[in-house]
């Protein structure tokens, strides 16, 4: 009996001092062969660091911008968008354009019927008879007034009449230019029952709101050409923003709906009345404008650069987010072909930058210190 129990007892022994030893090693390995876990160290090998494309920094001067935040829409200069209309009414002839097609200042877009061009063209030419013998009898009573042959009331009523002829032929010879009917050749009898609408400006069609057929007035619009050579930026800021917002600050937008890339802009000028959202217009220049295919109408999302400051960074990657805190390895020796890395907990007080976080205890730290700045995130959340 007592046998048993001394064998009993002596596998207790041997059970106890095997958990025990157990319990001594705290390092674990993580699935990429890490030293990590409980231990306040973490040990890194030559062949795990290059093959996790580590790397390692030190603090960095970068500068960080104080940012204000708007959005607007990529737009043209009121001289670069034109909204074409006709002089007189008529019924669309011909159209040839669709929406897209570029035109040149000049340019005939669309031709106008009317049986009241052809009135205003004979009106032109009767004008144009009578005022050669409305001149000759002009000449005539001036001459006999002087010469007191004729009364005043002849000579005022031959000026008058040949002076109302000049005024209606006047009107009349720009009423023509301005429909695009030639006078002279109006003058040597070929008359037209259609003009011509030319381009106002050179650019693209944006809008096309007429059909062959359609009866047009003098208020319809019957498209829009916008010439996109020069684009800007119409940002609205906020009330509480304005102030800061100077002439020539940097501007970086994107275009969230067409791309994720960055464009770079100047402010150029800042409104003076607030609109009825609490909003400011903010114009600004691009630049490197012929180098993107920009269209008016774009919604941008903007970044107005009001200031800039010089601070101790490191790269996002070396800042790992962990249980409210912000964490970061230091080398703290390296031995052979093993790296010791600690853990510190670092103070970050505004968001990264170009791909860099500013550290704001960065005194705490030594110039030369080395931080693992790229593959610290298996390392620590493991």
């Amino acid at each position: 009996m007592k046998s048993y129990i001394y064998k009993i007892l002596l596998l207790a022994i041997v059970y106890g001092a095997s958990g025990c030893g157990e319990n001594k090693d705290t390092t674990t390995k993580n699935e990429n062969g890490l030293d990590s876990g409980n231990s306040s160290v973490i040990k890194v090998t030559q062949d795990q660091f290059n093959k996790l494309d580590m790397q390692l920094g030190a603090l960095e001067k970068k500068s960080f911008p104080i940012i204000i935040s708007a959005n607007g829409m990529i737009d043209v200069p009121p001289e670069n968008k034109a909204v074409v209309n006709a002089t007189m009414g008529g019924y669309i002839k011909t159209t040839p354009f669709l929406i897209g097609d570029k035109v040149k200042k000049g340019q005939t877009l669309v031709t106008i019927e009317n049986p009241e061009f052809i009135s205003l063209q004979q009106q032109y030419m009767e004008v144009n008879e009578q005022l050669g013998f409305l001149r000759a009898e002009y000449e005539r009573h001036k001459i006999m007034q002087a010469e007191n042959i004729t009364s005043q009331k002849n000579f005022l009523k031959a000026e008058s009449d040949y002076k109302s002829a000049v005024a209606k032929h006047t009107g009349l010879e720009k009423q023509l230019k301005m429909l695009n009917i030639s006078p002279t050749n109006v003058k040597a009898g070929k008359l037209v029952s259609y003009v011509t609408i030319n381009a106002p400006i050179s650019g693209s069609i944006t809008s096309v709101n007429v059909t062959k057929g359609t009866y047009v007035s003098p208020a319809t619009p019957i498209m829009e050409i916008i010439d996109n050579s020069h684009v800007h930026l119409e940002l609205n800021v906020f009330e509480k923003d304005i102030m800061n917002v100077k002439k020539e600050q940097k501007i970086i937008f994107t275009i969230p709906e067409a791309s994720n890339k960055k464009y770079k802009a100047k402010v150029h000028l800042v409104g003076t009345a607030i609109e009825k959202n609490r909003t400011i217009k903010v114009h600004g220049h691009l630049e490197d404008e012929d180098e993107e295919n920009f269209l008016t109408g774009m919604f941008v999302e903007a970044e107005i650069i009001t200031e800039e400051t010089l601070l101790n960074a490191l790269p996002s990657t070396a800042v790992v987010k962990t249980n409210d805190h912000n964490t970061v390895l230091l080398l703290d020796k390296k031995e052979g072909d093993t790296y010791y890395f600690t853990q510190n907990i670092v103070k970050v007080s505004n968001d990264a930058y170009n791909g860099y976080v500013p550290i704001d205890n960065s005194s705490d730290f030594q110039p030369d210190t080395q931080f693992l700045t790229l593959g610290s995130y298996n390392l620590i959340t493991e």
